[in-house]
C-alpha cells in the first residue's frame, strides 16, 4: 500500500516537484527560489535544509508575472 499524494493534492512541493508540475526545468526552479529569498515573495518555505514550494502560493505568483 503506497501512501504517495498527488502532486496536484499537494500543499508544499520539493523543487524537483514543482518544476514537473509547472513544467519549469529544476535549474529555473532553483534560481526563482533563490530570487524569492531576496525578495518579498513569499511562496518558500524552509523544513530544515530542505526547500519547499507552497503550490497555491506559486500558481498566484506565476498568474501575476508575465515572464520567469
Amino acid at each position: 500500500m503506497s501512501n504517495s499524494m498527488p502532486i496536484w493534492e499537494k500543499y508544499l512541493l520539493t523543487v524537483k516537484e514543482a518544476s514537473l508540475y509547472f513544467n519549469i526545468g529544476e535549474n529555473k526552479m532553483y534560481r526563482i527560489v533563490n530570487d524569492c529569498v531576496r525578495s518579498d515573495q513569499k511562496f518558500i518555505v524552509q523544513n530544515g535544509s530542505r526547500t519547499m514550494i507552497n503550490r497555491k502560493k506559486f500558481e498566484d505568483f506565476l498568474n501575476n508575472t508575465t515572464s520567469i
